[in-house]
Formats: C-alpha cells, sequence, structure tokens
C-alpha cells in the first residue's frame, strides 16, 4: 500500500464516490480507479461495491477506511516531527473550543510556551465535536473544550478546571436589580459569542432552559464583542463569569439574578492515548492541572507574539 493509494481510498470513503474524490485530489477518475485495484489485489477484498444508493463498502473496505486516515495521518505527523526536528523547534498542535480559546487560552499558553526556548504553539478554534476526528486523524496533538458525558473510543479526557457563565446586562438595562423568571428573560435580545452556535455548549443549554427563541438571538464574532453590546445596553450576553468580575464589581455590569441564568462547566483536555502521542501532549495535560497554569488561564494575560502563533479557522453558519 502507498499514501497515494491511501488517500485516494479515503477521500472515496469520506465523498462515497470516486469522481468526488478524484476532485478533491486534483486527478482523473481513472488514477482513482487505478489505486483502488491495486489497493483490491493487495488485499483480496473488493473493499466497496456500487448500490443504488451509492457504494456499499464491505468490512474489510471499512476498516481500511478507518486505519487509512491513521496512518495518513501518521505520515503527515512524521514529517511535520521530522521538519520541525531539523529547524530544532517542538511544536505543539491545539484545537480549541471558541469560549476557551478566547477567555483561558493565551494565559496558558504564554506559560507554557515559555518553559523553553525551542518550543512554538500553534492553536485553531473549532467545534468540540470535530475534537475526535482531529486528533485520530493527527491533525492536532491536543484539544482543550468543555468536558463531555462519553467520549469516543482511544481519545482520553481529563478534566481540570471549572467554569461558570453568567447572565450580565448593563447597569442601564431594564432587567437590572429585578429578578425575572424564564419567560421575561426569553423575551430580551441575547448578544452572544460564537460557542452558542454549538448546540452541545454550556451556552446552547442555558438558551434552551430559557427557551430563547432563535430571533432573539444575536451572535457575534467572539464574546467580547458581544459584552460590549451588552455593556451599551443593546440586550443582555452570556460571560464567563471571572472575565467580567471586575465591570460587575464597580457596577459597570449588572448580574441578572433570574432563576437559571447562569451554567456550570468544566474544560477538559482531549488526547489519543499516552503512547500515541507526541510527549508535549502529555506534558502540557499534566501543566494545565498546576496552580500556576489556574491562574494563567483565569488572569488572562496576553501571549508573546513570537512564541504563540494562533491558526485562523472560520466558521459560517446561517
Amino acid at each position: 500500500m502507498t499514501p497515494t493509494q491511501l488517500r485516494a481510498f479515503a477521500a472515496i470513503a469520506r465523498h462515497g464516490s470516486s469522481r468526488a474524490a478524484a476532485g478533491e485530489l486534483s486527478v482523473s477518475e481513472a488514477a482513482i480507479s487505478g489505486h483502488v485495484a491495486a489497493l483490491r489485489k493487495e488485499l483480496g477484498d473488493d473493499l466497496f461495491r456500487r448500490a443504488h444508493s451509492g457504494l456499499a463498502f464491505t468490512p474489510g473496505g471499512l476498516r481500511l477506511a478507518s486505519r487509512a486516515v491513521e496512518l495518513l495521518g501518521l505520515q503527515d505527523q512524521t514529517v511535520h516531527e521530522v521538519r520541525s526536528a531539523s529547524d530544532g523547534q517542538r511544536i505543539l498542535r491545539i484545537a480549541v473550543s471558541s469560549l476557551f480559546g478566547e477567555v483561558a487560552a493565551p494565559g496558558l499558553i504564554e506559560l507554557f510556551s515559555t518553559r523553553a526556548a525551542d518550543l512554538e504553539v500553534e492553536m485553531s478554534v473549532w467545534s468540540p465535536d470535530q475534537f475526535v476526528r482531529l486528533l485520530t486523524a493527527r491533525a492536532v496533538d491536543v484539544a482543550i473544550g468543555p468536558s463531555v458525558a462519553s467520549r469516543a473510543d482511544g481519545i482520553r479526557m481529563k478534566e481540570f478546571l471549572r467554569y461558570q457563565l453568567v447572565v450580565v446586562a448593563s447597569a442601564q438595562h431594564d432587567l437590572a436589580a429585578r429578578t425575572r423568571g424564564v419567560t421575561a428573560l426569553a423575551d430580551h435580545t441575547w448578544l452572544l459569542g460564537p460557542s452558542a452556535v454549538d448546540p452541545s455548549s454550556s451556552a446552547a443549554r442555558l438558551l434552551r432552559r430559557h427557551g430563547v427563541p432563535e430571533q432573539r438571538q444575536r451572535i457575534f464574532q467572539n464574546h467580547a464583542a458581544a459584552l460590549t453590546e451588552a455593556r451599551a445596553g443593546k440586550g443582555v450576553a452570556l460571560c464567563a463569569a471571572h472575565t467580567a468580575a471586575a465591570e460587575l464589581a464597580d457596577g459597570r455590569l449588572t448580574r441578572l439574578q433570574a432563576p437559571g441564568a447562569s451554567v456550570d462547566g468544566t474544560w477538559a483536555t482531549f488526547a489519543l492515548a499516552p503512547d500515541a502521542t507526541i510527549p508535549l501532549t502529555n506534558e502540557l495535560i499534566r501543566f494545565v492541572s498546576t496552580p500556576r497554569a489556574t491562574q494563567a488561564m483565569l488572569s488572562g494575560s496576553g501571549a508573546n507574539v513570537t512564541r504563540f502563533r494562533p491558526r485562523v479557522h472560520v466558521t459560517l453558519w446561517s
């Protein structure tokens, strides 16, 4: 089996079509068919058959599809590690949820990356439902986001820090200093960060609890922008409690005291098994639970741009 053959088969499994696979890889459909034929001959398995509804994969074909992703990921990781080593640099690739990436990751990454002169950290923001795919494909080394009740096979999760989302508004908002029921909160405009788009997030759970209709939800590119609008009296906002502590203390913002106007969560790390990860991954997982790391995440200090290289990932929604 060659990487080219595996890449062709993985694309077929992903798209369910040889034509679509050829389009993704910018090769002819005949080339894709040639790679599949070679795999069939070597493995002694048909791998898939054409059916009315598309492609029907054999048990062996399904197993190969899974292994192909893993093997290609290992190849990419090996190339990445060899090139980094030759440059004298170690690189840790982290996927984070949008809320953690905005309010906790900068302080953590600054502190972690300054532990060694040969270390660089790349961070990209993803929906947590993509963590398993990114880890198994070796696209990232570790993921950080909200803890989940169940996890995929082969993925280890370690909880390390609790957080709380609270509902806040400008001191001039008509809900300030009042106690309102669920219906009253649902009648107001909610100013939200991108984490609210993820149905499994703490923000989404709170919105469902209050029955907030979509037409009352305004999603901003980050949580800070949503909070800016709340300060201007344009609605109520969700924010991590520790990020608004100073403004709540001096009265610029008011925490709404309606029943259910907060939600607790726990951040966790996600990674492959220890023997399947690079040493830096295990080092970070140990580090995030230390008092110094906790203080850095809660302080929100900025990162040194020469050491911290965030990677931009844009998610569009309608």
